[in-house]
């Protein structure tokens, strides 16, 4: 091979690749919020895992990173081990997709395509029209890339005996189609370049399969890198992945003659073949396997077993792999981490609560200990968000997923204080029926528990997007906080005259009001949050 075949072909492989980039970042854009929405229905069932698995691989145009997310997932709570298993039947399926759209003959309109999509993204009128211009370029660039493959290929005959030496030895081919996958870093790219020497007859079908099947196990090596540094949970999951490959590819090669006939049959030219072989495999393997999924579970689980300490840190869902992989994703994790953080403030509400109301000065430092480990976790998580909302954003997001971002960051510095404020109470705790009137304690439950409201319910509005939530915390319980404390702060104060009171620790009366007032005040700006995230919903609907 000459010094510019290799290029031809390193430069058509590279077009590939950047042609698929272009298409993936074009359709998870169009997607927008479905996608957030798609991955959150993830903790579902097998079945719907591998519909799910299907759909975000077409979306990312890329099976080795639906997986990677999967064991994300996994590594931080959201997925079961079955669950996970469901979605990566269906990433290998989902994959089969592109080699599907490579095998159509289209390469004449390859550079038609890429002057539509320059024509179009001409006139930006709308973002969505920009990303779309942007996915047609990088169709056309995939079929450029693939235009270049083939003719590199058709310089290198002189080779085909040694090439299809494949055919006589499976293994090899295998191999082959391992070492090229971890080379490129994508099986769709080393589909197209078999694709490409199989139709200037430098490869037969029998020698193409098994390079097929190595693909399926070469994008299994980026998920045991992401894996390795990961928790045992994720180590199941990548084990899963490369088990569910292994055992089909070892089956069809048993199978090999047998299975060969079937693809040959599935259509009359060779590229076609290929694809279908592909298709044809994870659709089996699927099949095959899905009956055993809780069977695998186990068998997994049995050989990787979880360990008490394999339980979520602080942060749980801000995965890094994620920033490479979807953007989408990403926020979806940030929006995650964001409601993780409210269940802590929930539980420091809780410990207070005992404090408070079930006073025991033999437990009081226990209680603060517990308070200040919680209050611990959701600085953590706060600066956690931040320094990956950063992340995200140097990466380059449309204005609106931008937006959206900057909701769930500011809600998180919102809760941050709403932890302070929380703080500023269990120091001031103490014997309330020694210094302060049975009516006092009452009145100091009753705005508690309003309080404790607000924020359950701004946290509810934040997961559910639901605006009715929302304007109930703006409209009815901030409004009533503020209200309680004006009224309470007189009652007090009036109590105070009338030495109903403990004149010198009473006064720490208003002070807890005030902490109250304050944290009402945090919830009405979650909920706020709430509603700017449904205004630019609606606002990017109309737009489309």
């Amino acid at each position: 091979m000459d010094i510019n075949t290799f290029f031809n072909i390193a430069g058509g492989v590279a077009l590939f690749l950047y042609g698929i980039k272009l298409m993936s970042e074009a359709l998870q854009f169009i997607a927008g919020d479905k996608m957030r929405q798609l991955i959150g229905t993830l903790t579902k069932t097998p079945l719907r895992g591998i519909f799910v698995g299907i759909l975000v691989t077409v979306l990312i145009q890329s099976s080795t990173g639906t997986t990677v997310m999967t064991v994300s997932f996994v590594n931080t709570g959201l997925l079961t081990l079955t669950q996970a298993i469901g979605i990566i039947m269906g990433a290998n399926i989902g994959t089969t997709v592109t080699a599907q759209i490579i095998a159509f003959k289209i390469e004449a309109f390859a550079l038609p395509l890429v002057a539509v999509g320059v024509v179009l993204s001409m006139f930006k009128r709308t973002k969505q029209l920009s990303y779309f211009a942007s996915g047609i370029v990088g169709l056309g660039l995939l079929f450029m890339g693939m235009q270049l493959i083939e003719s590199a290929a058709g310089v290198i005959s002189q080779h085909k005996d040694m090439l299809l030496m494949l055919s006589a030895n499976p293994l090899t081919g295998v191999l082959a189609g391992i070492v090229l996958t971890i080379l490129i870093q994508s099986s769709a790219a080393t589909i197209g370049l078999t694709m490409a020497l199989a139709s200037q007859g430098l490869l037969d079908l029998d020698a193409a399969i098994p390079i097929i099947l190595g693909t399926n196990l070469g994008t299994t090596l980026t998920v045991i890198i992401v894996a390795m540094g990961a928790s045992r949970p994720a180590k199941q999951a990548a084990a899963a992945h490369v088990l569910f490959n292994l055992i089909g590819s070892v089956i069809c090669l048993l199978v090999l003659p047998f299975y060969t006939k079937i693809v040959a049959m599935s259509a009359n030219d060779i590229e076609r073949q290929i694809a279908n072989s592909h298709m044809i495999f994870n659709v089996i393997a699927t099949v095959i396997f899905f009956p055993f999924v809780s069977l695998l579970a186990k068998l997994i689980s049995a050989i990787i077993p979880l360990r008490p300490e394999d339980q979520p840190e602080d942060v749980m869902y801000l995965d890094p792999t994620l920033l490479t992989i979807s953007t989408a994703s990403a926020v979806a994790a940030v929006k995650d981490e964001l409601l993780h953080m409210g269940d802590i403030i929930g539980r420091m509400f809780d410990t207070v609560r005992e404090a408070f109301f079930q006073y025991d000065a033999s437990k009081l430092e226990e209680r603060r200990k517990k308070f200040d480990s919680l209050e611990d976790s959701v600085n953590k998580i706060t600066r956690a968000i931040s320094e990956y909302a950063s992340e995200i954003w140097q990466r380059g997001v449309s204005d609106e997923v931008s937006t959206v971002l900057g909701c769930y960051v500011n809600a998180s510095l919102d809760l941050e204080r709403i932890g302070d404020r929380m703080e500023n109470l269990i120091e001031r705790c103490d014997a309330m029926d020694n210094y302060l009137s049975a009516e006092a304690v009452g009145e100091f439950r009753d705005m508690y528990d309003t309080t404790n409201r607000a924020v359950t319910l701004a946290m509810s509005s934040i997961h559910k997007e639901d605006a009715a939530e929302a304007w109930e915390v703006i409209r009815d319980i901030e409004k009533k906080i503020d209200s309680q404390e004006r009224i309470y702060r007189k009652n007090h104060i009036d109590r105070l005259n009338k030495g109903e009171c403990d004149p010198e620790k009473g006064v720490n009366f208003i002070t807890l009001l005030s902490n109250l007032e304050r944290i009402g005040d945090h919830s009405n700006n979650v909920a706020g949050y709430t509603l700017d995230i449904l205004a630019l919903n609606r606002n990017t609907k109309k737009a489309a």
